[in-house]
């Protein structure tokens, strides 16, 4: 992740201001930090210029990466792409061993130890209050670098990975989502939440979107080089090819199935965010909804509806069964039927 901290003044208020390129990790981090504020002007968040502020930005800015570690994650970026990883993949992966191996860059690579993953996980993920995600995409970034290695002392296989939080998908009710989806007049709009919605998307995967990935003919639509580099199709409504075609006409886009204000360039992630902002405005929704809840809420709405749950993995673009099953948790189908016993005193 590239980052520069800087000491400055801010309404004659001595603070620290950390700018930074577009990351969700970094601003849940910044959100985080006591009295930290966003700076429209800036583009950027500064905090108070304390003492162990410094420390955690300005002092640790200050450490950089020998050339041989510069040239060995160079090597290593090259062997990740080799290997055929998406180029999301290779910049997780590469920010993460960079802010591990400047964290000991006092050590070459050959001298660290499983003991400095624990100080790591301790001293910089712990104490920074980064998510176990992100602490599991260091896990992954450590163990692939290291095994690119010759002559070193660290094991790992002995190196150990956070426990994972059990947490439930968010799932809004079948009314909420319609109230959610009629609430633009726009059809580009309404047409981009609908699709999230009735195809299962990924944000990501709406936006990569081509006209041609549309096939009316068959009710298909075809989902290319998704989550872990899979192509998938899933089945699209009628109901859904109406809203298309209508919108088609409309827009006529060139390259991008939903383009921004200049033909041939994608639509972007924080304009599709705002069509959701204003949707759950207008009808007065109050839940921290985000794009996901609508792929949750369809899985979960197909669940009740009996669809067999392998189905669901397969349109969903699932791995594994058990990351499908997580929706079984949620499903009310099962649980309306059961009567408390409160009802019986």
């Amino acid at each position: 992740m590239n980052w520069k901290a800087e000491l400055i003044k801010y309404k004659n208020e001595n603070r620290i201001a950390v700018y930074f390129e577009k990351n969700r990790e970094w601003n849940t981090r910044m959100k985080k930090q006591p009295d930290a504020r966003w700076s429209n002007t800036l583009k950027a968040w500064h905090l108070p210029d304390t003492k162990e502020n410094r420390q955690k930005f300005i002092i640790v800015q200050n450490k950089t990466l020998n050339e041989i570690q510069l040239q060995k994650i160079e090597l290593f970026k090259k062997w990740l792409r080799s290997k055929r990883y998406s180029e999301n993949t290779v910049k997780a992966y590469v920010d993460s061993i960079k802010s591990f191996l400047t964290f000991f860059n006092n050590k070459t690579i050959g001298e660290i130890t499983n003991e400095d993953v624990i100080h790591f996980n301790n001293e910089y993920i712990l104490k920074n209050k980064l998510s176990a995600s992100y602490q599991n995409q260091i896990v992954n970034a450590i163990k692939l670098f290291f095994n690119t290695q010759q002559n070193i002392i660290i094991e790992i296989e002995k190196i150990h990975r956070p426990k994972k939080p059990n947490k439930l998908p968010n799932v809004l009710s079948k009314e909420e989502v319609k109230l959610i989806l009629n609430a633009h007049n726009n059809i580009k709009h309404k047409t981009m939440l609908s699709l999230i919605y009735s195809c299962g998307l990924r944000r990501s995967e709406l936006l990569n979107l081509k006209p041609f990935d549309v096939d009316s003919k068959r009710g298909l639509l075809i989902i290319k080089q998704a989550k872990g580099r899979k192509d998938r199709i899933t089945p699209i409504s009628e109901k859904t090819i109406t809203m298309l075609r209508e919108y088609y006409k409309m827009y006529k886009p060139k390259v991008w199935l939903f383009e921004g204000q200049n033909a041939g360039d994608q639509y972007s992630e924080k304009s599709l965010q705002n069509v959701l902002k204003q949707a759950l405005e207008k009808v007065k929704i109050k839940k921290p909804v985000t794009l996901h809840w609508l792929r949750h809420s369809y899985a979960t709405h197909l669940l009740e509806a009996g669809t067999d749950i392998r189905f669901i993995q397969e349109l969903l673009g699932h791995k594994s069964s058990k990351t499908t099953e997580i929706y079984t948790h949620v499903s009310t189908k099962s649980l309306q039927n059961i009567k408390s016993p409160f009802d019986d005193l």
